[in-house]
């Protein structure tokens, strides 16, 4: 969702914790300016409001949300996310997002794509795609190309192993600077990885015990502080040399 406000922005509300109900912008005297709208918040007229309780992000140059670690999530227009296909239909792919209701992929939602070259997915292909569509009361719609219809990053992810984790996890390992955990690991082992900010991410790796390791220590490293992720991953790293 997009919305119109001025050049004041709701920077003493940023990483802090915000309950439903808190009013993070007026807008009722304020001049034009595109933001955008995240998870977990709401225009209400001139108000922009939090639904659910967590922390304020912002991130370059106008998107705001709420992050909180749940296991569910809650689809917005222009994420990434990783989907499990579960059915498919003439028109579309039905696809697991693990949000409330399953998204579909239209058939069509590929570069290039035509009634000539449909692509034949099985139940259980995982897909990196992006949310094009999450209206209120809808199943979200989703596309395997880029707002200028490239197919760029996504696709069918082939091989490798898909990790649940919480959201907040999620906006971890996607965040800037690199995830420490994520750097610390690129640098002693060669493994690729996706992370969907639906709480999902897959590692494929030459060897599948390298799949696992990295998988676990990303996993572990959500309920450890900084010192003690450090801590874990010098030694885990060191145990493997």
């Amino acid at each position: 969702m997009e919305v119109k406000h001025s050049s004041s922005s709701p920077s003493s509300f940023i990483d802090q914790l915000v309950v439903p109900g808190d009013v993070i912008l007026d807008l009722s005297s304020m001049s034009n300016q595109t933001i955008k709208l995240g998870g977990g918040l709401r225009q209400d007229g001139d108000s922009i409001s939090v639904m659910k309780a967590g922390q304020l992000r912002f991130t370059k140059p106008n998107k705001y949300w709420v992050e909180s670690s749940h296991k569910r999530y809650v689809p917005s227009a222009g994420d990434n996310v990783l989907g499990v296909v579960v059915d498919t239909k003439p028109e579309n792919f039905l696809v697991d997002i693990k949000g409330p209701a399953l998204a579909f992929l239209p058939v069509l939602a590929f570069e290039g794509g035509t009634r000539r070259n449909i692509p034949k997915f099985e139940v259980g292909t995982l897909l990196y795609v992006r949310v094009v569509n999450a209206n209120t009361g809808m199943n979200p719609e989703l596309s395997c190309m880029d707002a200028n219809g490239k197919a760029g990053e996504y696709g069918v992810l082939k091989e490798g192993y898909m990790f649940e984790s919480s959201t907040g996890l999620s906006r971890t390992l996607l965040s800037s600077p690199p995830c420490p955990v994520l750097e610390a690991l690129g640098k002693k082992l060669s493994f690729e990885i996706a992370v969907g900010i639906n709480g999902r991410f897959w590692v494929n790796a030459s060897q599948p015990s390298t799949v696992i390791l990295v998988g676990n220590a990303i996993q572990k490293s959500e309920s450890l502080s900084v010192v003690q992720q450090k801590i874990y991953l010098e030694k885990l790293l060191k145990s493997i040399q």
